[in-house]
């Protein structure tokens, strides 16, 4: 095929894709929406049940036994061949959404009903190990496997004595001390250690006279700090989940008249959808939008960037957050009262807002201060190791509270881009070398935590065709993305990252999570970027190449569940395929098709495989 070809179809499909996002836009930002989850069903029915038998018959004009019965037909029909469910509906079956969705049959009574579904479930789970395969799945971190116990000794499967007692006492400590104790539970998942904690309390009561009495002394004020802690919609971060399991512990302790018990009723018969499930979350609707924008680029409208920049700087959050005690100048994942500010979407909306406003005449009121605020609250997280965590600074017990390479990477990304600009209101010499030396950290953690063959782990997106649910595509490319836009284009890092990702290109073009499993939309076009999106780059044009196959056949809207929601909770976003494919292809129309930065001799050709091992032609 020619290079006039190849601009051609390159061209269209861009457009193709681009218009597709637009459409998807409404009201000055994007929603987009989350896979529907049998997890979430699973707890949510078992919520509802719970809250039905402690005297509440209906809410908002909605019977629960219809939302009930509804919730378990969907379950049924949903229900994978090999008896279990997965997190999706595109995912394979686990153990944690397999014994939730089974005990949801028990906890309403349903098993004659659906004696066929239980049936074969019951035979999953045995043949995978049951409550030891929980436990091995999540190992010292109990955020998950806990609540999965509780759900199950709610429905009368497991013993009380199964479920380990979670220290809810500790939540009526002041919260700038939880580091300090080591929760067992990482940070965001303070509703559940207090609610799951105190049915425990209720339903087995410790044999220490000493702890029985700290911790029914502890009922009310831990629950007083669950009342003030709780969104206005009742859901705690969006997530039908958690929302679920605080519930369903509530009114199982006797407490379902509880104003949290109340609110998170509201929020699970709100959340329903029409054919009767529940998503993993209500929307992701910052960070979609900021998606959009920088996938999109230069393509977007002028006449649309004002009010997208209006919606995102509406979104920072200006006080101290209730939940984690986060300083102001941060953004969450969604528009809606149960977000948190984290490290991932603030850096998205940083770069975002300076991508809708690098060529405005009059730029937003507030910009530069909302920039500036931005950009001291990354810096304040950042960690002594180096890196970013995703919440809280200071939290490493647990997986999802370390610092992680995707993240850090991200952060690194946009203080560099604030330094770029006079917008960011970071002229002052002190803030600049402040911006200097975190940088400097950030990069040296990067280069610590690269395993040897070149490749980084991400923490908040996954592959479960990848052996430990990992997605070291995703991971080495957003981190390779960051080195790329900061100019340190001869790390020796970086160098090794794509090799890494050139060595696992799988042989139709596209990429996975690594060589061998299945291609996908996301993960090919953000390999693409990864790898710096030129046009000369052999793989890279191989990778295009299946781009272009999947949008000319219309199949580029098809997700693929990479996503990690809390504690290895899969899902998929509809607007990813969208977004991400728009940034890559336009990243490579941005780029121009000379050699890369070290020269052609530097650009690597695609690897043959010869005996089963990986060579590079000559």
């Amino acid at each position: 095929m020619s290079a006039l070809d190849l601009s051609d179809r390159l061209q269209q499909a861009h457009e193709t894709v681009c218009r597709d996002l637009m459409a998807e836009s409404r009201d000055g930002h994007w929603t987009g929406e989350l896979s529907t989850s049998p997890l979430s069903t699973a707890t949510a029915v078992v919520a509802l049940e719970q809250m039905r038998r402690g005297g509440q018959s209906a809410c908002g004009g909605r019977e629960l036994s219809t939302l009930i019965a509804g919730g378990l037909a969907w379950l049924a029909d949903h229900q994978n061949p090999d008896g279990g469910w997965g997190d999706t509906l595109k995912s394979l079956s686990n153990i944690s959404t397999s014994m939730l969705a089974h005990a949801a049959f028990h906890a309403c009574s349903a098993t004659a009903e659906y004696a066929e579904p239980v049936r074969r479930a019951q035979q999953y789970i045995d043949q995978i190990g049951g409550v030891q395969a929980v436990l091995r799945r999540y190992g010292k971190d109990r955020t998950f496997s806990i609540p999965i116990l509780t759900h199950c000794a709610i429905a009368g499967l497991v013993s009380w004595r199964s479920v380990r007692p979670l220290p809810f006492e500790l939540a009526c400590i002041p919260a700038r001390f939880y580091k300090i104790v080591r929760l067992p539970v990482v940070s965001y998942a303070l509703p559940a250690l207090i609610a799951i904690g105190q049915v425990k309390f209720a339903q087995d009561p410790p044999r220490n006279p000493l702890i029985r009495v700290i911790r029914g002394w502890a009922c009310r004020p831990s629950r007083r700090v669950l009342e003030r802690i709780q969104p206005a919609n009742g859901g705690f971060l969006e997530a039908a989940p958690l929302t679920s399991f605080v519930t369903m512990s509530l009114a199982a302790s006797g407490l379902s008249q509880h104003p949290v018990a109340r609110r998170g009723l509201e929020f699970l018969v709100n959340s329903v959808r029409p054919d009767g499930s529940w998503p993993i979350d209500t929307n992701l609707a910052t960070w979609v939008t900021t998606l959009a924008v920088n996938g999109l680029r230069d393509r977007l409208p002028a006449a649309a960037r004002a009010a997208i920049a209006d919606w995102l700087l509406d979104q920072q959050y200006r006080q101290v957050h209730p939940y984690t005690n986060a300083d102001p100048g941060g953004w969450a994942w969604t528009d809606l009262p149960g977000g948190v500010p984290d490290a991932d979407d603030t850096p998205g909306a940083i770069l975002a807002l300076l991508q809708l406003t690098r060529s405005a005449t009059d730029p937003p009121v507030g910009l530069s201060s909302a920039l500036s605020a931005a950009v001291t609250w990354l810096l304040d997280l950042q960690n002594r190791d180096g890196g970013w965590p995703t919440f809280c600074r200071g939290w490493g017990a647990l997986p999802f509270d370390r610092s992680s390479a995707d993240i850090s990477a991200h952060v690194l990304r946009a203080l560099f881009a604030c330094q770029q600009t006079s917008e960011a209101a970071g002229s002052e010499p002190r803030f600049q070398r402040r911006i200097e030396q975190a940088a400097q950290r950030g990069f040296r953690y990067l280069e610590r935590v690269q395993r040897p063959d070149g490749a980084w782990l991400p923490l908040w997106f996954g592959n479960q065709h990848v052996a430990g649910e990992q997605n070291p595509v995703y991971g080495t490319a957003r981190v390779a993305m960051a080195y790329d836009a900061t100019g340190r284009h001869q790390s020796p890092a970086l160098h090794a990252a794509r090799r890494w990702l050139r060595e696992n290109q799988n042989p139709d073009g596209g990429w996975g999570g690594m060589l061998g499993t299945p291609s996908s939309l996301e993960e090919t076009a953000v390999a693409i970027e990864g790898l710096g999106a030129d046009q000369q780059d052999a793989c890279i044009l191989r990778g295009i190449e299946w781009l272009l196959e999947q949008i000319e056949a219309d199949n580029h809207r098809e997700c693929t569940p990479i996503g990690f929601y809390f504690a290895k909770l899969w899902y998929f976003e509809r607007l990813y395929p969208l977004t991400f494919v728009a940034s890559a292809l336009g990243a490579t129309l941005d780029r121009s098709p000379v050699a890369g930065e070290g020269g052609a001799s530097e650009v690597l050709p695609c690897n043959v495989r010869v005996h089963g091992r990986v060579k590079h032609r000559d």
